[in-house]
């Protein structure tokens, strides 16, 4: 390997959701699997391994020449030998415990940091809100600093919901925007926003840009954009959101599931629409409450539960008597 070179080869491990290897010109070469070829429009998630990972033959996808290369603290500087997408910096980091190296770029740290302020105010003047987090969310959002009640349960459908009298009246579906494309292209959004529609308000909300679409290097921008298209016209009752970053993704969720409160509460048509609507728009039952929030209900009020296992059927009608569900 060139001592001046940026190697990018195929990752050859196929059960990897890492696609790339890259070979970093320091010391006997550092290697990393990464999530692409380089920081274009977000910052990318790599991981370190060692130096034995690269293969003997690669198949090599880029060779980026390097005008300059050198470490500086937990972080590497890479210039890039040509005069576009020439600076990135690798940075070394711990994600949920694992050790994690993010690759970026000017620009995506700009993107990354959006020169806003978030609002501080109560949206819609609710004191607490409560928000139904599906128990299958993985780094769900924690609405830090927002007057929210999260309670982990299974919705039937989104992310992210908004019970009122006992009826699932409101939910957001969260997507990055990788979720977003290999949803669309293997028919799932489809399913997902036809479960949504059946709700009074649904929405999906993107952590990207929408002119990220246009950026894609795996499915043609094209494609992706005519199917976003074919959904809205199909189910127009869901909106589909694209904000520039999760932070401002979990701003426009809260306050849209606080806006659907507002108007369900007081709205004068609201009840009767969610109530007396056709079958297909009848808001469904409130999910029921997890074993784990069960437990810790019983053990708060004195009653005996078992520490793992199937909870007792005398305890859930305990719980569901203590609830009036």
């Amino acid at each position: 390997m060139a001592a001046d070179e940026l190697l990018v080869a195929r990752n050859p491990d196929p059960d990897s959701s890492l696609a790339y290897l890259l070979r970093v010109p320091l010391g006997a070469g550092l290697v990393l699997r990464s999530a692409g070829t380089w920081p274009r429009t977000k910052a990318l998630y790599c991981y370190p391994v060692t130096a034995d990972e690269w293969p003997a033959e690669p198949d090599i996808v880029e060779r980026i020449p390097l005008r300059s290369c050198v470490r500086r603290g937990a972080a590497i500087d890479l210039v890039a030998a040509r005069s576009r997408e020439n600076r990135s910096q690798l940075v070394f980091t711990t994600a949920r415990g694992r050790e994690a190296v993010f690759w970026q770029a000017p620009r995506t740290r700009r993107q990354a940091r959006p020169n806003v302020n978030l609002p501080t105010a109560r949206a819609a003047g609710i004191a607490e809100l409560e928000i139904v987090v599906d128990s299958h969310e993985h780094y769900a959002y924690g609405f830090a600093g927002k007057p929210v009640r999260t309670v982990r349960r299974a919705l039937p459908c989104g992310d992210y919901g908004l019970v009122v009298d006992g009826r699932l009246v409101a939910a957001v579906e969260r997507k990055s925007m990788a979720d977003l494309i290999a949803s669309l292209t293997s028919g799932r959004l489809r399913y997902a926003l036809g479960e949504l529609a059946a709700l009074p308000r649904a929405a999906v909300v993107v952590e990207e840009a929408y002119s990220a679409v246009f950026k894609s290097d795996r499915v043609r921008p094209a494609l992706i954009a005519d199917g976003l298209a074919e959904c809205q016209v199909r189910w127009p009752e869901v909106a589909i959101v694209f904000c520039d970053t999760r932070g401002l993704a979990e701003e426009w969720t809260y306050r849209y599931l606080a806006a659907a409160y507002q108007w369900a509460i007081t709205e004068p048509a609201a009840m009767e629409r969610i109530v007396a609507a056709p079958a297909f728009l009848v808001a469904p039952p409130a999910p029921g409450p997890s074993a784990a929030e069960v437990r810790a209900w019983g053990r708060a009020n004195g009653i005996a539960v078992p520490d793992r296992g199937r909870l007792p059927a005398a305890v859930m009608e305990t719980w569901r008597a203590a609830h009036g569900s």
